[in-house]
């Protein structure tokens, strides 16, 4: 992966920005730790930082189209970069290298736009063509990989994280009404689109944008679409298992090292077999990776969203597979140390340990690993998530997984924000109303596909921002296969019946894989990614708020009704469920406060 930045300027004074481009090249640098590169001239300037995984000759950005009209700064992979190659080679295109990058531009200067749609991979990128002085951005159908922007008099500036943007001096860290709100009430997730600071959006998911000379248009190229299903129960769970199955062989093509994470969950475990398999034909043992805390086993607490640890399942498929195990324990006072980089890798207050604990488990992995798979988004496609079987929660009207807007209102001061509960309702209500239905659909399945929408678009685009900047601030690379459009399109459409099927979440999935798998690992009950149990991250994080209830000068401090704070702090054990997702209670609302003053005063944000 990589990372990149640029700007476009109109007033054509874009080459003399050599200084801005130095600082927002050397923003994105963990992104793309190995190379990089710029390109300049009166209207363009376009920033690349490198993470060398595929032809390290070949590569190399920005790349120019053999005319030199077009020019390609690009971040992500492609995973049919073979299938676009061969009709490219028909046309009569050559090629230098074996890259992705090199094919992507080779289709844009083929089919225009309308290679977008023939694209399968995770990616962002800019391209620039000098003739008809024209930008075009692009990004992924499902958002895995980022791209910020921000409209300026005379174009606009982009960049894969917002700490680029906030080195260009015509974009500014102002925090809005409805910033402030998704912070408060919505976070760690934000609106899609949404780039939280003023003036400053994330190109949507599926979606292109044109800008010249006459102005900018935004389009997408892709969308969720409802269609009838067709398939009978055996065929629907054969098209599940090759459909995931070839996502995982194409997404397993690297020229540097690959692991997988292994939880010994349904998801890592099919991942790390399907890569384990292909490894033992080519004669290679695979290594794997999994994450604890240091004590953990004494302190667990077993809750309906954590039903039990992983250890012993972790360890059923590392003996099952033959893997190359590796176990990192993390220590509670790194995990809340981590907050603060964590916090600065996401440009945002994030997932509180949530974040910072899969950023010091990315930075150990990294040690030896460039590439690794990962089982996201399984839950949101296959209703795994303990919200698409509770009936109490299926049909409340309000997001499933952060039900608690009167908690947070609780906890912050009386003038912090306004009409609160109607943002977050406009927002709610929006996702719901935009999903796709069949006139055929009963009432839960209409329901289903509203609940997908709302776990793809919120829930799930958290997760992958998360996944993307903890891993790259290592310059590790992670691939998602399940979250391949592919999948994404069929689970859409799969009943509900046969998507839970056998009464299981994700049923569909643990049949498919019935045969290749132990019975104790398809069997096993969703359990999330783990987190600490230990007393003494609460006491650390609860400690470290009171010093920050102490700084005048804290705009975190000012938000909060610190007698509401202290309150958990005397009866952590107060909240009944998670105020977020699964994992984040108590120790994570304080972990969340950290990572906010540290926001406020790392990026001098200042309230509009």
């Amino acid at each position: 992966m990589c990372g990149i930045a640029g700007w476009i300027d109109y007033d054509g004074r874009a080459r003399e920005g050599a200084a801005t481009a130095a600082k927002m090249a050397r923003s994105l640098e963990p992104r793309g730790p190995d190379a990089g590169g710029e390109w300049a001239d009166d209207d363009a300037y376009l920033i690349h930082r490198r993470l060398i995984v595929v032809d390290p000759e070949g590569g190399a950005q920005p790349m120019a189209s053999p005319d030199g009209d077009v020019i390609l700064v690009y971040n992500g992979e492609l995973y049919n970069t073979e299938d676009l190659r061969a009709p490219l080679l028909a046309k009569g295109h050559t090629f230098h290298g074996h890259s992705d990058t090199e094919v992507l531009l080779h289709a844009y200067c083929e089919w225009g736009a309308a290679a977008f749609e023939k694209l399968n991979g995770i990616y962002a990128f800019a391209l620039w063509e000098r003739s008809k002085r024209r930008l075009t951005l692009c990004r992924d159908r499902l958002g895995v990989k980022p791209l910020f922007y921000s409209r300026t008099a005379d174009g606009v500036v982009f960049g894969s994280e917002l700490k680029a943007l906030l080195n260009h001096p015509q974009v500014r860290p102002v925090l809005g009404e409805d910033g402030l709100r998704s912070i408060l009430l919505l976070g760690p997730a934000r609106p899609p689109g949404f780039g939280v600071f003023e003036n400053v959006s994330e190109l949507l998911p599926g979606h292109f944008a044109v800008l010249t000379p006459e102005g900018w248009r935004e389009q997408a190229y892709w969308k969720l679409e409802a269609r009838e299903h067709e398939d009978d129960e055996a065929a629907t769970v054969q098209r599940t298992h090759d459909l995931i199955a070839d996502s995982a062989a194409r997404q397993l093509v690297s020229d540097v090292p690959l692991c997988t994470f292994l939880s010994g969950g349904l998801d890592s475990s099919i991942l790390s077999m399907l890569a384990a398999k292909e490894y033992r034909k080519q004669g290679r043992v695979l290594d794997t990776y999994s994450v604890d805390y240091q004590d953990n086993a004494e302190y667990f607490t077993q809750s309906l969203f954590q039903p039990n640890s992983d250890n012993e399942y972790i360890y059923r498929m590392r003996d099952f597979l033959g893997t190359h195990h590796h176990e990192v324990v993390l220590d509670n006072g790194a995990l809340c140390a981590a907050l603060l980089p964590a916090t600065d890798a996401r440009d945002l207050p994030g997932m509180a340990d949530v974040d910072s604990s899969l950023l010091l488990f990315c930075r150990e992995v990294k040690r030896d690993f460039t590439v690794v798979q990962s089982g996201e988004c399984a839950d949101e496609l296959f209703g795994g998530y303990p919200w698409y079987h509770r009936e109490e929660i299926l049909f409340e009207d309000t997001f499933p997984w952060s039900r608690s807007v009167g908690l947070r209102l609780s906890l912050l001061a009386p003038d912090a924000v306004t009409r609160g509960e109607e943002f977050v309702r406009e927002h709610y209500s929006a996702t719901c109303r935009a999903a796709d239905k069949l006139p055929s659909d009963s009432k839960k399945d209409a329901r289903m596909r509203e609940m997908f929408l709302l776990n793809l678009q919120w829930f799930m685009a958290c997760l992958l921002d998360r996944k993307d900047r903890m891993s790259m601030y290592s310059g590790l690379e992670v691939r998602v296969p399940f979250c391949d459009h592919r999948i994404v399109e069929y689970a859409y459409n799969m009943p509900w019946s046969l998507k839970a099927l056998h009464g299981r979440e994700k049923g569909i999935v643990r049949e498919a894989f019935s045969q290749e798998l132990p019975p104790e690992i398809v069997d096993r009950k969703k359990s999330p990614y783990p987190k600490t149990f230990h007393p003494l991250y609460t006491q650390l994080t609860a400690s470290y708020v009171r010093q920050i209830f102490k700084d005048e000068n804290s705009i975190a401090s000012s938000l909060f009704r610190h007698e509401a704070v202290e309150a958990l702090m005397e009866q952590p054990e107060s909240l009944s469920e998670p105020w977020y997702g699964q994992l984040m209670r108590t120790p994570q609302i304080f972990a969340y406060i950290i990572q906010m003053d540290r926001w406020f005063k790392k990026y001098g944000v200042t309230l509009k």
